[in-house]
């Protein structure tokens, strides 16, 4: 496949920054610091990895103001010098992949079972073996690859892209420019039942999954739909793989969880929050906007202020956390132990 380059001078006229060096220097694509050659670009988020940048093969190098002139005397390329270098490679990175990706082909493919009542967007790509359900809406430059199954009423917006195997159930809506991984399932049912002397009695769930625009779901995500009223997932929301949402949560806007992530039912998470991987959330809880959750850790009461939120123990050698625990455990008579002894401590310093 022939890689397409592009000149820095574009790079700059797009997305901005100073550049140091030939506007006519073209690259081919984007590599980290340690991997890049003379016919690529590269770039310098972490400060510490500056004895790397100034040894860099790469024909060009992204790096901030004050980055820059720890760097200049020993790096020979051109440079951009941009506030955030990260997200200039996410954006060149976007351009690359856009420049030589391979075009869906148009049109439904003779092996897909598309409903007569359904209605597919002429510039829609239907892949092999995929099943559209009456009464769903397929918008223009969506691309469901092989094996997709859409179920019946499901609206999937334009220029969305759900990779094989995925499942949408009945009635789900999901936005436009959205990426939905394989082996996602958006709208199963939700994990509601009902206790009647110890057999589970099932509760319909009829409510759905709404995904805004521009949402990515990662490989073998779960979000339940809702019991009653919907599962509200907001735009821009990304979802790492194997993440479970369950029923009736609510996601806020740019909200970014990484995989593994748990989120018990009818959750209210607001925006721009951050969860590391293998955190939990307990449900009916609220968190509100700007909370950033440490990995592997338990939220079990609601966030009402912004901030970093860590609860997990520190790892240590089996036999140290043993003997951890042990204390941990007995805290609450130890606890009552230094009550009583406070109380005689006051006791003689009263007579003395």
């Amino acid at each position: 496949m022939t890689t397409k380059s592009i000149r820095l001078g574009e790079l700059v006229d797009r997305f901005g920054g100073q550049l140091i060096g030939s506007p006519d220097l073209s690259v081919t694509g984007i590599a980290p610091l340690s991997d890049a050659d003379a016919s690529q670009l590269t770039f310098l988020s972490n400060s510490k990895l500056k004895q790397q940048a100034a040894s860099t093969k790469a024909a060009a190098l992204i790096v901030t103001e004050a980055d820059y002139e720890h760097v200049r005397s020993s790096y020979q390329g051109a440079c951009i010098i941009f506030a955030n270098p990260y997200v200039y490679f996410a954006r060149t990175a976007q351009l690359f992949a856009e420049l030589n990706k391979i075009p869906a082909v148009t049109g439904i493919h003779p092996t897909a079972w598309v409903s007569p009542a359904a209605v597919v967007h002429a510039s829609a790509s239907i892949g092999p073996h995929v099943s559209i359900e009456a009464e769903a809406v397929i918008g223009e430059h969506a691309v469901l690859e092989a094996g997709v199954v859409i179920g019946r009423g499901v609206e999937i917006g334009a220029h969305t892209l759900i990779h094989a195997n995925a499942t949408v159930y009945d009635y789900c809506v999901i936005g436009t420019h959205g990426i939905i991984h394989s082996g996602a399932v958006i709208g199963a049912d939700g994990f509601g039942f009902a206790n009647e002397k110890g057999r589970w009695i099932k509760i319909p769930q009829t409510g759905r999954v709404v995904i805004g625009n521009d949402v990515e779901i990662g490989a073998n995500t779960s979000i339940d739909r809702g019991a009653l009223a919907d599962t509200i997932i907001e735009d821009g929301v990304k979802l790492d793989n194997q993440i479970q949402i369950g029923h009736n949560c609510h996601i806020g806007a740019h909200t970014a969880m990484a995989g593994c992530v748990g989120v018990a039912g009818s959750a209210k998470i607001g925006k721009h929050c951050t969860f590391g991987g293998a955190a939990m959330v307990l449900g009916h809880l609220t968190i509100v906007d700007n909370v950033h959750i440490s990995s592997g850790s338990m939220v079990s009461r609601s966030i009402l202020e912004p901030g970093q939120y860590t609860g997990f123990y520190p790892l240590a050698k089996n036999a140290d956390w043993e003997k951890s625990a042990v204390i941990v455990r007995n805290l609450p008579s130890m606890r009552e132990k230094v009550r009583e002894l406070e109380k005689t401590i006051k006791v003689l310093a009263d007579k003395s």
